[in-house]
């Protein structure tokens, strides 16, 4: 059965909240960089959803948890890219996940979930398997547009005072 109005809304991390680079020194990875603005969308879509994160860096899992775990308090899974499906399907349900990906092995995750979102610098596998491309990229407020549409076309008109996404180029 297809959910009318979505339960969840699942992120990947990298290249999505963040601009998918990683920093490296002598020591390993050591930064990601992450947007200012997403953080404003998923406190707003928070009140309607049910938000988690996903991450399949091992190396960089400290550097993620410290923002979306410590600084933004939600949920974040070190989960493989191979059984990142399986996962959503077993945990959450597809029918009642919005997904939010960015990459090659998102793509099918895209296709299959309720609805899925893709930022504007996304993989073309993933582009074209979403139903809505962001007009920013991910890590300059990709999230924060998900989010508005998300908002618009499933539960409420933004709140007043906000522009639309559509509005901003």
């Amino acid at each position: 059965m297809i959910a009318e109005i979505p339960k969840y809304f699942i992120f990947d991390v990298d290249g999505v909240l963040t601009t998918g680079q990683f920093l490296y020194s002598e020591k390993g990875k050591e930064f990601k960089v992450f947007g200012a603005h997403d953080n404003d969308g998923i406190k707003l879509i928070s009140k309607r959803v049910k938000i988690a994160f996903l991450t399949a860096d091992k190396h960089g899992f400290s550097i993620s948890k410290r923002r979306i775990v410590d600084d933004m308090k939600q949920e974040l899974f070190l989960i493989d890219e191979d059984g990142r499906l399986a996962f959503i399907e077993k945990k959450f349900g597809l029918q009642s996940v919005i997904y939010m990906g960015d990459g090659f092995y998102d793509a099918p995750i895209l296709e299959k979930c309720f609805y899925g979102i893709a930022p504007k610098n996304a993989r073309i596998e993933a582009r074209k398997a979403a139903d809505f491309v962001t007009p920013s990229k991910a890590g300059e407020g990709a999230v924060l547009d998900a989010c508005l549409h998300v908002m618009k076309k499933f539960f409420a008109k933004p709140e007043k005072g906000l522009v639309k996404c559509s509005d901003r180029d």
